[in-house]
Formats: structure tokens, sequence, C-alpha cells
């Protein structure tokens, strides 16, 4: 075996682990933080926007089975995240967005899609239904239904960005479902 496949064979057994490690991707990293919505379900719509190195909002309030569409761009000049999940399932997706610097996926404000794709199966595709990757100008939506209050927050998890304050918290709403906001 070459060195560089014994290089991307370590790179693809280590991506494993840490993506097994980070819990399932059935919801996105794993944990119970919701699950993806339906457009039919969106009760309101949060306009997100991602700077070098902040969001605005720098915080948003829901509502215990509540359905939101975030539209999220990206205005900053680096590439970025938004990742809703609890901090711990943000820790453990660092190493995932780590790896993903390391081998060139992510190159400041450029985001190499073509690099995603590590052969046998393995890919650091970045499509979890509680997650967008965006480089700088680009737009996406989420929609998702917080059906469990727990500790959670949005974050980016790219190499230092969470450190520098990229995150945000994720509130629950007095009301304790949509059920009362509903009445």
């Amino acid at each position: 075996m070459t060195v560089s496949k014994l290089f991307i064979a370590a790179a693809a057994m280590s991506f494993t682990a840490t993506t097994f490690a980070a819990g399932s991707h059935s919801g996105g990293h794993g944990g119970d933080i919701g699950e993806p919505g339906h457009a039919d379900d969106v009760s309101r719509t949060i306009q997100v926007e991602m700077h070098d190195n902040y969001y605005e909002p720098e915080a948003i309030e829901v509502a215990r089975g509540e359905t939101v569409r975030f539209v999220i761009e990206n205005k900053g000049r680096l590439v970025h995240e938004f990742n809703i999940g609890t901090p711990d399932m943000h820790e453990a997706h660092r190493d995932e967005m780590k790896m993903m610097v390391e081998h060139g996926v992510i190159q400041g404000g450029k985001l190499n899609e073509d690099m995603m794709d590590m052969g046998n199966g393995h890919t650091m595709k970045h499509d979890d239904p509680n997650s967008v990757l965006l480089e700088p100008g680009q737009k996406k939506e989420i929609i998702w239904t917080f059906s469990t209050k727990t500790n959670m927050e949005f974050a980016c998890n790219i190499p230092g960005h969470y450190q520098s304050g990229m995150y945000g918290d994720v509130n629950f709403d007095s009301a304790a479902d949509t059920q009362a906001r509903a009445d």
C-alpha cells in the first residue's frame, strides 16, 4: 500500500470513528434535539445571517413542538456552518470539521465539495438535516421541529469559529408548547 493510500485509509477510519462517536446521523449527529420538519407545519421563519465570527440574531426563542424555517445566509468572507445541536454534539462535531479543513475540503472562503468523497463509501459530505455549510454569499434553508426541550444551541464548528464566539442559544419559550400558543 502506498503512503498516500495508507493516509487516505487512516483518514477514512478516523472520520468514521468520529462520525460514530458523534452519534446517529438520522437526526443530525445524534442526540434528542428534535427532527427535520415539514413545510406544511412551519409556524414562522427566522432569518439568520452568518458573519465572520458571529450570528445575527445571537439567540433564538422557540416553543416545544414548534416547526421553524431557518433561512441562513453567509454574509462573511469565510465558509461557515449553521448547526443545531447540544453543546456535547457540537464538541464531537468539531473533530469532523477539523478533518475537513485538514484535508482541504474547507479552505478559508472556499468549500471544495469535490474533495468530500474519500472513496470506499466514506464521505465528508455535510448533509445532515440540522446543519448547512455555506460559502460566502450562499443561502440555504433548514426546516426543524423542536420536539424536545433540551439544552441546545446553534453553532459553527469550523476550527476556531465556535471558540471565537460563533454560537448562539436556542431558548425555549415559557409557554409549554405550541398548543398553548395556538389557543
